[in-house]
């Protein structure tokens, strides 16, 4: 174990703990999230509205009609908006559930909806992005592992420098991708909470818990966010100390 703290390796060792602290916050915002989910699924809805209902009921008011809702095939929390079908998924739990945590999370997906009828900014560059980023994610580690091998067997070569690179380059657009995604996001949330209200689907205190639900929903994309910062970084000081090396 010591050989990790010697004086040639401790900037390794370093590169390498450098993900914990996000590790642990990505850990703790998804227990935050189930957390909060759990405790406002026991809370019903005064006006009893189910999440469907309420995505509906939203979708109507902001005058939507081209946008379908369907039910997802687990209780798991999948909900999203498809762009490019125009479709909310809402899980079991959310869809058909009166919950203020499900109604929320409805309220919350219709507000994707909304985005793109809007012609949100943020929501076009995101959707612009999560196909070039899918696309991308699949070679980096294949970039990286061949990159990789070129250079130690090909010590200083400009070959294997090039695919790891271009690998850390596929990597960073994941990266600006969940950038991105955040103000998507806490827009959506925004204009969740406002509409819940206008539309008569909440009273001002059961709004609250709405917000709670999803502010600690909205911590999972800040976590992701700093987990991909960081795992970049870590590949970018990787090369930097390969290329000293070398």
């Amino acid at each position: 174990m010591w050989i990790l703290f010697s004086p040639e390796y401790l900037e390794y060792t370093l590169m390498g703990i450098i993900l914990i602290p996000g590790i642990i916050f990505a850990m703790i915002a998804s227990a935050k999230v189930n957390s909060n989910f759990k405790k406002y699924e026991q809370v019903l809805s005064s006006k009893g509205l189910t999440g469907a209902q309420v995505a509906q009921k939203i979708l109507e008011a902001e005058g939507i009609y081209d946008v379908q809702i369907q039910k997802g095939h687990t209780n798991e929390l999948t909900d999203n908006f498809n762009p490019k079908t125009k479709v909310i998924t809402l899980s079991n739990k959310v869809h058909d559930g009166t919950s203020i945590a499900s109604i929320g999370v409805a309220a919350h997906e219709t507000g994707h909806a909304i985005q793109q009828a809007k012609g949100y900014a943020p929501m076009k560059i995101r959707t612009a992005l999560a196909y070039a980023s899918n696309f991308m994610s699949m070679f980096v580690w294949p970039l990286l592992i061949i990159g990789i091998i070129l250079d130690f067997a090909y010590v200083g070569g400009v070959v294997g420098k090039t695919f790891l690179w271009v690998g850390v380059a596929f990597f960073g657009l994941s990266t600006l991708f969940s950038l991105v995604t955040l103000p998507v996001e806490f827009n959506a949330s925004s204009r969740a909470l406002k509409l819940l209200v206008s539309t008569g689907c909440v009273d001002e205190m059961e709004v609250k818990g709405c917000k709670k639900v999803l502010s600690s929903a909205a911590m999972t994309y800040v976590a992701a966010l700093v987990v991909s910062i960081l795992e970049l970084l870590r590949f970018v000081l990787f090369f930097l100390l390969r290329s000293r090396d070398n």
